[in-house]
């Protein structure tokens, strides 16, 4: 019964404490200048950025018209059924609201964070690019900047305040308990969602 208990005291440490890693990463902004801002996917539709994507988008466009770095990179595939990726639709998103295109690097082939990130660090490499200011929502920045930096990325994070995933208190429980189960994932089987 001891043994039980001493298990579950544990578990309960280990997962406030993810808790509270996943919260404080979410709330620091430490944008600096960089190399590049990358943006990760969400879901779009038909070409249209969802909320959760468009608050990430404006975040990040944001930060490039503030002269943060001279390339923002756009993450993400598609679903099937979907007639375009994540990565198009950001593209178009971003060239709407005035970045260059020679300026927007696009990947549209990854489905989850670590796919999308260990093509971003390729696509980094290639261009003799080393830091990046990553862009997603607050509960993700945590498992964001540890796989960035699992890739070799100078990672630094600039969490969006606006995403929906933010709007209640329930809403960030919801996305904190599945960071949880995602870096759960990553550290046990180097796999994520």
């Amino acid at each position: 019964m001891r043994l039980l208990l001493a298990g579950l005291v544990a578990a309960l440490a280990a997962f406030g404490w993810a808790t509270f890693r996943i919260w404080d990463t979410g709330n620091r902004d430490d944008r600096q200048n960089a190399d590049a801002i990358v943006v990760l996917g969400a879901a779009q539709y038909d070409g249209r950025p969802s909320p959760v994507f468009r608050a990430r988008l404006d975040h990040a466009v944001d930060l490039y018209e503030a002269g943060v770095a001279r390339y923002l990179v756009v993450t993400g595939g598609k679903a099937e059924g979907d007639r375009t990726t994540e990565g198009a639709a950001a593209q178009a998103f971003a060239i709407a609201r005035g970045v260059p295109a020679s300026a927007i690097l696009v990947e549209d082939r990854s489905r989850t964070t670590l796919e999308s990130l260990h093509t971003v660090a390729a696509m980094l490499r290639e261009r003799k690019l080393s830091t990046a200011i990553f862009v997603s929502d607050r509960t993700h920045m945590l498992r964001v900047l540890r796989i960035a930096r699992d890739e070799g990325i100078t990672a630094y994070g600039s969490p969006t305040a606006t995403s929906p995933t933010d709007a209640t208190f329930l809403s960030r429980a919801d996305a904190t308990i599945h960071e949880l189960g995602a870096l759960t994932l990553y550290f046990i089987s180097g796999q994520t969602p």
